[in-house]
């Protein structure tokens, strides 16, 4: 698997997360069928991640995709995100939040990405989902319910990054031979 490949693969898996963890707030019949469709999903992702080649630069000028900006900008995502959901928890008492607080922090983490990797398409992502987790703030300030935290905070995140690994594996060139 290319690194490229295990990128998606990651982003893949975090979608799957968001939605699993959070369908839970749902009716169980809502619940349980977004559960099935994020599975159903993300093995065919996984499916295709397998058989597809992202394409190499010619030049070699590409950055390294796990080099030291992607260690930093990840690190700096774990700090925010368990200093945030510390504050959350600990000081606001609003445990309700915390899922929006987490889409929050992953959203922006995308900014840095696309700057580390230099994809800037990745901006487009690192809004939608920063937008997902501050509308979920809102809504955890203003009492929303669970459910409707978790829809805008949690789920659509999740199907953002699903939906986002679905386009780029839409629009790789399949592998001409693939090994198991």
């Amino acid at each position: 698997m290319t690194s490229n490949q295990a990128s998606r693969l990651i982003g893949a898996v975090f979608g799957l997360v968001f939605v699993l963890a959070n369908a839970g707030a749902l009716p169980t019949a809502a619940a349980v069928a977004l559960r099935v469709l994020a599975v159903a999903v993300f093995i065919g992702l996984f499916i295709a991640l397998r058989r597809t080649r992202a394409p190499q630069p010619a030049d070699g000028a590409a950055p390294k995709p796990f080099g030291r900006g992607y260690r930093l900008v990840v690190a700096a995502e774990v700090v925010a995100a368990l200093a945030g959901a510390f504050v959350v928890n600990r000081v606001l008492h609003a445990p309700q939040a915390t899922v929006a607080w987490i889409s929050l922090v992953v959203g922006l983490h995308f900014f840095g990405l696309a700057a580390v990797w230099r994809m800037p398409p990745l901006r487009l992502l690192a809004a939608a989902m920063a937008a997902c987790g501050a509308a979920g703030l809102v809504l955890a300030a203003s009492g929303a319910s669970l459910a409707v935290i978790a829809t805008v905070a949690g789920i659509a995140p999740g199907a953002l990054l699903l939906g986002s690994v679905w386009w780029t594996v839409r629009t790789t060139p399949a592998a001409t031979a693939v090994t198991p």
